[in-house]
This record gives structure tokens, C-alpha cells and sequence, in this order.
């Protein structure tokens, strides 16, 4: 037992070198543009909503989650870059790294849940754009909004003439749209600051109560932070460009992307829930309306009724980035594992222009029909997204030889119960 607590402490502290050494080459522009990059993705449209969702179980069970979600968002994101890199093939894919090591039958589940879990988030956020610009057309600026067929292929073309430039066009997008991003959820935390009350403070669930709050609100405050997506395409990106140190430079990255989103936005969730009553909070949940369009009704505000849209249409669109990173990389997995079962070459560039094809004809269908089921699909893919991202790292570091140098971590320990409890909570509320 001391001798696997002595290696694990020595692979930790040669990983905490390792992480050194590439900080003291220097820290990057790419770099600082890979954890804006990552932020957008984790910071989708869903954060209007999270301070209701995360708030509502009152004050003190957020600050437990606070002290955890940290620690299980770095852990969390950490394991899936480093099983990425566990591959022999320099350019695998999280797809081919999963036929990799647990063979092509469990290469084809997974991916296609893969597939499944993101394709759907990536069909919301074309709902979800034209929404909020044909209401910011409609209530603010009070013009008619052009047909909605018209105006969603505008909107989706756009997003996707970013994704077809290239990996540098979209970090540079990102970077232009995440920026204001932070600066508004900054500014407008700080905005609430004179309408902080002690009145969440007063509240004091039960033991028993306080148990089923953090219970069941994990898996909101998991997802809020949620940047997988975006994790294979990232990782592999920094093995071109740093090869042998891909690892420790990831750590770092990652390390610094939830450092950012821990004080951004539990800042701005801290300073929604100070600000209204937990009877208002339950109102708004009732309402189901974004927290900053209740606190816009509340005050009569003009500033959050402006930032409220420009918030929602950012992190639509920064989030929209990393998630179809994602779901593209899913898509192009479960056709070559497809083709190559049957004994049949792939071609590179038809495959790419049906998987163009495919995402900008289906997001538009969707986007006109307006669904109100996207949110159900939603969640149904969370317990998915939440087994890839927190248990599979940790089963190929006990199944997986090249991920054997990481057993005996107390990280992996606690990312592995922590997984357990977020997909017990997602499915008891499915239930439910």
C-alpha cells in the first residue's frame, strides 16, 4: 500500500514538473486563446439559467459545491485530454482512441453515444440563436424580424463559415466574442452587488435537505462547466504543436480554464442568488424565464434588458464552436467505423462535404420548426456525456497500459465518486 501511495505521489510530483517546465518556456498567446476557447464552450446559453437551477436549494449548499466543482471540473476534463493522448496514432481522434483500446465493438457504441449526447446540444444552439436575435429584433430594437427560414440559415451559415475556416478563425472568433463575454458577467455581477440581501443567507436547510440539494444540484453546476466537447480536438491540437509535452501542457491549460470559470461564473451565479429571495428564485424557476430576464422585470432595468440578449447570443455562439467540434468529430467517427467494417475505403473530402451537408441542412430544419422537446433530448444525453467524461478516463487508467502511470491518485478516487453521484442524480430526476 506506502509503495503505490510513494509512486503516486511521484508521478504526481513529476507531473507538477512536467507542468512547470512548460510554464517556464513560457505561457503563450495560443495558450491563453485555447482557455478563452474552452470557457466559451463550457459557457453556453444555460448560464442565464443557472442561478436559478444551482440556486435554488439555498445559499450554503452552493458554497460546498463551489469548494467542489472546481477540483471535479480540472480532474474531470484533465483525465478525457490525457485518455486522448494515451493513443500510439499521433492524430487519433477520442473516437479512434476509444476503438483503440477497448476494440471496435465498444468503438462503435461509444462513439455513437458520443455522437448522440452532443449532436442534440449542437440543434439547440440553432433554435437558440434565432430566437434570441428574432426577439432582440422584436423587443429591442422593435423591428419586424425577417421569416424565420431566412433568418436561421443566416444565422447558421454564419456560425458554420467560422468552423469551415479553420481551427485559427475560430479561435480568433472565440477569442473576440469571449472577451465581452467575461467583461458583461463580470460587470454586471458587480452590477448587483447594491441589491445583495442576507435573505439567502437566513435560510438554513435541514441536514436531510441540504444532502438532496448538493445531490441534485451537481450534475447543474457539472454541466455548466462542461467543455468536453471540445476536449479531443484540443488535446490533439497541442500534441502538434508541443508533441512529447502535450500532456503537461493540456494539465496547464485545462488547470487555468477552470480556474477562470470558477471565479467568472460562480461570481456571477453568487451574485444572482444575493440578490433575490429564495421566494423570487422559485418564482422565476415557475416562470421558466433566465434569471436576468426576471431580475429585468424586477428593476424595471434597462441595462440588463439589452445584456441580457447579447449575453444569451455570445454564449450561444462561443458554445456553439466547441460543441460541434465535437459532434463533427462523432459523426466522421461512426461513418468511418461504418465503412471500414464493410471493407470500404474512406474518401476524405466526400465525407467532409456530407458531414457540412448534413449539420447545416438539419440545424436549419430544426431551427424552423422550433421544437419544444430540444430540452428533454438535452438531458436525456447527460448521463452519457457524464460517464464519458468522468468514469471512461478512469476505467482506461485501470484497464489501459498506457494510462497505467496514473493509477494511485486520490484524484481518481474522487472524480470516479463524484461521476457516480452526477449520473445517480441526472437519472433520478429523469425519473422523477
Amino acid at each position: 500500500m506506502s509503495e503505490n501511495v510513494t509512486s503516486a505521489q511521484g508521478i504526481a510530483e513529476r507531473q507538477e514538473q512536467g507542468i512547470r517546465s512548460v510554464q517556464a518556456r513560457g505561457w503563450t498567446k495560443q495558450d491563453s486563446t485555447w482557455v478563452i476557447s474552452l470557457f466559451g464552450t463550457a459557457v453556453g446559453a444555460g448560464i442565464l439559467f443557472l442561478p436559478i437551477n444551482a440556486g435554488m436549494g439555498g445559499f450554503w449548499p452552493l458554497v460546498v459545491m463551489a469548494l467542489l466543482v472546481g477540483p471535479m471540473t480540472y480532474y474531470a476534463h484533465r483525465g478525457l485530454a490525457r485518455f486522448v493522448l494515451s493513443s500510439k496514432q499521433k492524430n487519433a481522434d477520442i473516437t479512434e482512441v476509444v476503438e483503440e483500446h477497448f476494440g471496435a465493438g465498444a468503438g462503435k457504441l461509444i462513439t455513437l453515444l458520443y455522437f448522440f449526447a452532443i449532436y442534440p446540444i449542437v440543434l439547440i444552439y440553432g433554435v437558440g440563436i434565432t430566437n434570441t436575435v428574432e426577439s432582440f429584433m422584436v423587443n429591442q430594437l422593435a423591428i419586424s424580424a425577417p421569416p424565420r427560414w431566412i433568418l436561421s440559415i443566416v444565422l447558421i451559415m454564419g456560425m458554420m463559415s467560422v468552423m469551415l475556416a479553420g481551427e485559427k478563425l475560430m479561435l480568433k472568433v472565440t477569442e473576440f466574442l469571449v472577451y465581452p463575454l467575461i467583461a458583461i458577467l463580470a460587470g454586471l455581477s458587480l452590477y448587483l452587488i447594491p441589491d445583495w440581501s442576507g435573505a439567502a443567507l437566513s435560510e438554513v436547510p435541514s441536514a436531510k435537505d441540504f444532502g438532496t440539494t448538493l445531490w441534485l444540484t451537481i450534475p447543474v453546476l457539472v454541466f455548466a462547466f462542461n467543455h468536453s466537447p471540445a476536449i479531443s480536438s484540443f488535446a490533439l491540437a497541442q500534441r502538434r504543436d508541443h508533441g512529447d509535452k502535450a500532456v503537461h501542457k493540456t494539465d496547464a491549460i485545462l488547470k487555468r480554464t477552470s480556474m477562470v470559470l470558477l471565479g467568472f461564473v460562480m461570481f456571477f451565479v453568487f451574485s444572482c442568488v444575493m440578490s433575490l429571495t429564495p421566494a423570487q428564485l422559485a418564482e422565476a424557476k415557475s416562470q421558466n424565464i433566465a434569471v436576468l430576464s426576471y431580475l429585468a422585470n424586477q428593476h424595471a432595468s434597462p441595462v440588463i434588458s439589452y445584456f441580457g440578449p447579447m449575453v444569451a447570443f455570445v454564449a450561444i455562439v462561443s458554445s456553439f464552436f466547441g460543441h460541434y467540434l465535437g459532434a463533427r468529430e462523432g459523426l466522421k467517427g461512426l461513418v468511418q467505423q461504418q465503412m471500414r467494417s464493410s471493407g470500404k475505403s474512406v474518401n476524405e473530402k466526400k465525407l467532409e462535404v456530407f458531414i457540412i451537408g448534413f449539420f447545416i441542412l438539419t440545424l436549419w430544419a430544426v431551427a424552423v420548426i422550433n421544437p419544444s422537446i430540444l430540452g428533454m433530448i438535452e438531458s436525456l444525453g447527460g448521463p452519457i456525456i457524464a460517464t464519458i467524461l468522468f468514469l471512461m478516463p478512469m476505467y482506461a487508467i485501470k484497464k489501459v497500459p498506457s494510462m497505467a502511470k496514473y493509477q494511485g491518485a486520490i484524484s481518481n478516487v474522487f472524480i470516479t465518486v463524484m461521476g457516480l453521484i452526477a449520473i445517480s442524480a441526472i437519472l433520478f430526476q429523469l425519473v422523477g
